[in-house]
């Protein structure tokens, strides 16, 4: 190929001209597939061009279910494992707890007294009703009656809230035999992120014990430089490299990294999640700007910092100046002085090169 470029480039009449549009040399058709040089038609409806950029596999704060302590107790057994899938009702840990015990007495005395408030309120009732008794007395009952049926459901609701099930509760207040430890269960499906405490460890109420992240809420989150971010706006559709997997941009973080100048834009994954796990790292392709040229990477050639394409003209090529807007694997996205149905060079650019600096030196 050097011994043909030299004899090529030996019998050319170089006709340079310093034109805005860039320089012109001369090429004969007969030459091109000597060369090995291969042209391209330009197409802006083209749009394959997709930049690929770092992302995080993350937990939207909406998704992050905290299971916490409901009452202060010593923690007997943890019943899940870390980032395991647990369904909806599934049983987490169990907690034995003092304050439980007296949170089932509370329920136990409540129960009795709302029983004995009802008796004395159907006795005065018919009582009254033989007029053995005035009507305030029945008026009494009946007010009784209502505090006790509301001490009764306060005490319900607190051992509901403890994570005891209806039906345990009902068991307690018919039978009065407390119970001696609750076992928390997943409210929702999902995969479990962390798990914050171990057998035998003792907690107070209220205290976060485990976390999961609900099932099919996952979301990316994704390095870009800042001079970027304004590509991609809400509603941009992009894809996880080699995953399968689509998500939509939600929206970016409003501060920029100090040391990499780079911003964080979200992602919410779409359908289902299954094989995407929280903190996993990914590549996604990001779709560049729609304006401009899509080229294959050999079509462009640098002279220092400038690129330029070369664009096929009468018994010659033309080299143009063009910006390069985006860039992804193989494919680059250019803008310049260029129209649709011009042909440009996508191979043999090397060649060309050569023959336009020469060109230029000749000028």
């Amino acid at each position: 190929m050097k011994s043909l470029l030299s004899l090529w480039t030996s019998s050319l009449l170089f006709a340079a001209s310093a034109a805005q549009a860039g320089v012109t040399f001369a090429v004969p058709d007969a030459q091109l597939r000597a060369l090995g040089i291969q042209t391209q038609p330009l197409k802006p409806e083209q749009k394959s061009v997709t930049l690929t950029r770092p992302a995080q596999v993350v937990v939207p704060p909406s998704a992050d279910e905290v299971v916490s302590a409901p009452v202060a107790g010593l923690v007997t057994q943890v019943l899940a494992q870390p980032y395991q899938n647990v369904r909806a009702g599934a049983p987490l840990l169990r907690i034995v707890s003092p304050e439980l015990g007296q949170m089932q007495m509370v329920l136990i005395s409540a129960s009795a007294r709302a029983k004995l408030a009802r008796q004395t309120f159907e006795r005065e009732e018919r009582l009254y009703a033989e007029e053995v008794i005035p009507q305030r007395r029945v008026q009494e009952a009946q007010a009784a009656l209502a505090e006790a049926n509301a001490q009764l459901l306060q005490a319900r609701a607190a051992l509901r809230l403890t994570g005891l099930s209806k039906s345990a509760i009902d068991g307690i207040e018919t039978n009065s035999r407390p119970v001696g430890e609750i076992t928390l269960s997943a409210r929702h499906a999902g995969v479990m992120t962390e798990i914050a405490v171990k057998p035998g460890q003792r907690v107070e109420a209220a205290s976060a014990l485990l976390h999961i992240a609900r099932a099919g809420t996952l979301e990316l989150e994704i390095q870009v430089p800042a001079a970027e971010a304004g590509l991609w706006p809400a509603g941009t559709k992009i894809e996880v490299s080699g995953r399968g997997f689509t998500a939509r941009i939600t929206g970016a973080s409003p501060g920029v990294s100090p040391g990499s100048q780079t911003l964080a834009l979200r992602a919410r994954i779409e359908g289902k999640t299954a094989g995407l796990r929280p903190g996993e790292l990914v590549a996604v392709a990001l779709p560049a700007a729609m304006d401009g040229w899509d080229l294959p990477l050999s079509a462009v050639a640098y002279d220092g910092d400038q690129a330029h394409v070369f664009v096929r003209v009468q018994n010659g090529f033309e080299a143009r100046p063009v910006r390069v807007l985006a860039g992804g694997g193989q494919r680059l996205r250019v803008a310049g002085e260029l129209k649709p149905g011009e042909a440009v060079a996508v191979t043999g650019v090397v060649v060309l090169k050569g023959a336009w600096l020469k060109a230029k030196e000749g000028e």
